[in-house]
């Protein structure tokens, strides 16, 4: 059974710094892509960066743009977010999302906070 499981959410002054890394856990194969989405209270969920399993294909969206950095390791099955320069509309839960072909996973997801 494929699992997802995100950390490094938390609480941070606005202009700081979180590391958000997710494991994926019981595959045997390598996803296509991974991804972070994100939600806010009241809003959908949206995608913040992705990256191909190469890791020579990364989207990123408009508001995170030289701000966010996604990586990937095949190696440990994780893949990081750098986020710097956090603004308080960062503020939302933070969700891992793998893919292979059709089928997609999604982690349980960590609260990121940006508040003085």
């Amino acid at each position: 059974q494929v699992q997802l499981v995100e950390s490094g959410g938390g609480l941070v002054q606005p202009g700081g710094s979180l590391r958000l890394s997710c494991a994926a856990s019981g595959i045997v194969f390598r996803f296509d892509a991974m991804g972070w989405y994100r939600q806010a209270p009241g809003k959908q969920r949206e995608l913040v960066a992705a990256i191909t399993s190469s890791g020579g294909t990364t989207n990123y969206a408009d508001s995170v743009k030289g701000r966010f950095t996604i990586s990937i390791d095949n190696a440990k099955n994780t893949v990081d977010l750098q986020m710097n320069s956090l603004k308080p509309e960062d503020t939302a839960v933070y969700y891992c999302k793998a893919a292979r072909g059709v089928v997609t996973y999604w982690g349980q997801g960590t609260q990121v906070t940006v508040s003085s």
